[in-house]
C-alpha cells in the first residue's frame, strides 16, 4: 500500500457539493492499494502512520506522533498513487489494486486507525471527491508498505 501523508491544521473532503468527512489538527492520508497489498498492508502502514513522529513537540521539533497529539485523520482513497509514467506522459494505473480489493483495504486501512482510539474521517471510495487542506508546515511524507 501506498500513502501521502500531509500534516494539516484543518482538511475536509467534498462529493457532489456536500462536505463528506473533516478534521481539525492532524493528518491527511491519501492511500491508495497495489496489487498484491492484503489485510496485513494494511494495519503495517496504519501502524506505521500512527507511530510517525511529525508533530512538534514543547521544543518545536517533529518529535511526536498522531497519537500522542491526539490528531485526528482524513482518510481519502487515490488510486492515482499508483501511478506508472515511465512509458511516457500518459500515467498507467494497472498496478493499482482491483477497485473491490481497493475499498477492501482502503477500509481496513482506516479501521485500523479507528481501533487505535484516532478520530477518523473519510472521503468515499471511487467518488469525485475535491479536497482541501491547510499543510501546517508544511509536511508531506510519502509512504509504502
Amino acid at each position: 500500500m501506498r500513502a501521502l501523508v500531509q500534516r494539516v491544521s484543518e482538511a475536509s473532503v467534498q462529493v457532489d457539493g456536500n462536505q463528506v468527512g473533516s478534521v481539525g489538527p492532524g493528518l491527511l492520508i491519501l492511500v491508495c492499494a497495489m496489487q498484491g497489498d492484503d489485510v496485513e498492508n494494511a494495519k503495517a502502514l496504519a501502524a506505521k502512520v500512527l507511530k510517525l513522529r511529525i508533530f512538534k513537540d514543547d521544543q518545536g521539533r517533529m518529535n511526536q506522533s498522531l497519537q500522542e497529539v491526539k490528531g485526528a485523520a482524513l482518510v481519502v482513497s487515490q488510486f492515482t498513487l499508483a501511478a506508472d509514467t515511465s512509458r511516457g506522459n500518459r500515467p498507467g494505473f494497472s498496478s493499482a489494486a482491483a477497485p473491490d480489493e481497493g475499498e477492501k483495504l482502503y477500509e481496513a486501512f482506516a479501521q485500523n486507525l479507528r481501533d487505535a482510539g484516532t478520530e477518523i474521517a473519510t472521503g468515499i471510495f471511487g467518488a469525485d471527491m475535491a479536497v482541501s487542506l491547510v499543510n501546517d508546515g508544511p509536511v508531506t511524507i510519502w509512504l509504502e508498505r
